[in-house]
């Protein structure tokens, strides 16, 4: 049976309650909350000196009373979280930091801190306020990843490599399309985490517990001391927390694209491949096969996003119930271990690419022997022959089987083992030279012979590059600019303290 701790002096419950909290309680929900806000030590403070600011600035506290709590919060913020004396009895951040207040100023001025908000308002502010201390680094990280893909993009733009559909060669493809289509997806997972960003970066200050106060308080105000770029405007939304979900979504997504790199990378270093290999820095080895070498890197990432997949999942089940108000459910456990497993990866994935070795010379060669441009011969004989795709795509299918069947390799095909594929799918011969047998399935005119936006023509490889390389520039400009805002904001609030402390 449980044991209750007595009541003492200080604790919020003990006016309402008959007693204090039972042991079991403060040992497994009460101790381990606590120890999680202790974590968001920096948001705390951050709310906790803009709230009193305001309550000076609105007159709702004298200056006196404002600038003794502020001095405190100050002094408490540089001691930082090892110098609070939390106590799990008196349950969470928000007391601990009150009862730090009364002891050192009295309940009379210590507790008027609290005026004009409430634990549900100030509790989601410093959630906000926290998240994007790790968004932010984490959006960094994967401009850092693009930057790293489209410079080995850039180096190897004409770099020959087999294509592949259902694990087997299609066309001939270049290594530069391939990596600026991942950098393409970096592109649309960094503009899904600024979507989320402007729904995070929302201030619930103020709200109260439900609807409001009485107080002349200016939210606005300390919207903008926070950082934040406007308001959850309606009092009830404020308590709640769906744009956790919202980011665990577009963090889910950037895993995704990581694991997709980290797969490809995965396969194609595989001995049969052949075609890159990470740096022995980023492998390990086996304790009984001597001649091992793993990419241990690779395989952590594929790991960390395996679990990504549940992230989403698992804060739509957590945020269910949140319209009752139960105050659990407005907290997503896992968030902070989902900022930081992305941006762990993150930065991970970017030393991968940075130190990959290519083999240039294996990729031509696996990329020209295995057929990979019958479909380019299939479209010669369409313009040529006067077939239509069907009828072509058939005479081509033979050929190959024909050839395989003889042991041939695409550079050994001609035109007589062409006419007579034509002659046993179609009934007749397709008069083709030699020549022009070999140019339709040669890689390099294959690449050269495309002509589509978007394609791996030349061309159009530079193209695509340069765009990417100028749209990486323009979210690096939103990124210095929201991160200079918001300090901008950090000392606006640092100056507006000394003001009340000086005045």
């Amino acid at each position: 049976m449980s044991t209750s701790v007595p009541a003492e002096s200080g604790l919020l419950t003990e006016a309402r309650l008959a007693s204090g909290p039972a042991e079991v309680f403060v040992r497994i929900a009460q101790g381990p909350g606590l120890r999680h806000e202790m974590d968001h030590f920096d948001a705390f403070l951050a709310v906790d000196l803009a709230h009193t600011v305001m309550l000076v600035e609105r007159s709702i506290l004298t200056g006196a009373q404002g600038a003794a709590i502020l001095g405190v919060l100050r002094d408490i913020r540089a001691r930082g979280r090892g110098g609070l004396d939390a106590d799990p009895q008196r349950g969470s951040f928000l007391l601990q930091v009150e009862a730090e207040l009364a002891r050192r100023l009295g309940e009379d001025v210590g507790g008027r801190m609290h005026t004009g908000r409430s634990r549900i308002d100030q509790g989601a502010t410093v959630r906000r306020l926290h998240t994007r201390c790790g968004v932010l680094p984490a959006m960094a990280r994967l401009l850092g990843l693009r930057a790293a893909v489209l410079a080995l993009a850039g180096r190897h733009r004409r770099t020959l490599m087999p294509g592949y559909t259902h694990m087997q060669h299609a066309q001939p493809w270049i290594l530069g399309h391939y990596l600026h289509s991942m950098a393409v997806r970096l592109d649309e997972d960094f503009h899904r985490l600024v979507e989320s960003y402007a729904r995070l970066n929302l201030s619930p200050l103020g709200a109260v517990g439900l609807a409001g106060t009485s107080w002349p308080i200016d939210r606005d105000r300390t919207a903008a001391l926070l950082g934040f770029s406007g308001l959850v405007e309606n009092s009830r939304l404020a308590r709640e927390a769906w744009y956790a979900a919202d980011v665990v979504a577009a963090l889910s997504f950037v895993m995704a694209t990581l694991n997709d790199i980290a797969t490809d990378f995965h396969v194609w270093s595989s001995w049969e491949f052949g075609l890159v290999e990470t740096d022995d820095a980023f492998c390990g080895t086996s304790s009984i096969f001597p001649q091992k070498k793993n990419p241990s890197a690779l395989e952590a990432i594929k790991k960390e996003s395996g679990a990504a997949t549940q992230w989403l999942a698992q804060a739509m089940t957590t945020f269910r119930g949140e319209g009752s108000g139960d105050q659990a459910i407005r907290e997503l456990s896992m968030l902070d271990d989902a900022v930081a497993s992305t941006d762990g990866m993150l930065e991970l994935a970017t030393a991968l690419v940075d130190t990959l070795i290519v083999h240039e010379a294996r990729m031509r060669e696996v990329a020209s022997g295995n057929w990979s441009t019958a479909s380019n011969l299939a479209d010669a004989l369409v313009r040529d022959a006067g077939l239509s795709y069907r009828q072509s795509h058939h005479v081509v299918a033979r050929l190959v089987r024909l050839c395989l069947q003889r042991k041939l390799p695409p550079q050994r095909a001609g035109a007589a083992e062409l006419d007579e594929a034509g002659r046993q799918t179609i009934g007749r011969a397709l008069g083709l030279s030699d020549a022009a047998v070999q140019e339709a399935l040669d890689a390099d005119a294959f690449v050269r012979t495309r002509v589509t936006r978007g394609s791996l023509a030349p061309a159009e490889i530079d193209r695509m590059l340069a765009e990417a390389a100028a749209e990486l520039e323009a979210d690096r400009g939103w990124l210095r600019a929201e991160e200079a805002r918001i300090a901008a904001a950090a000392k606006a609030l640092d100056e507006a303290v000394d003001r009340v402390i000086a005045s």
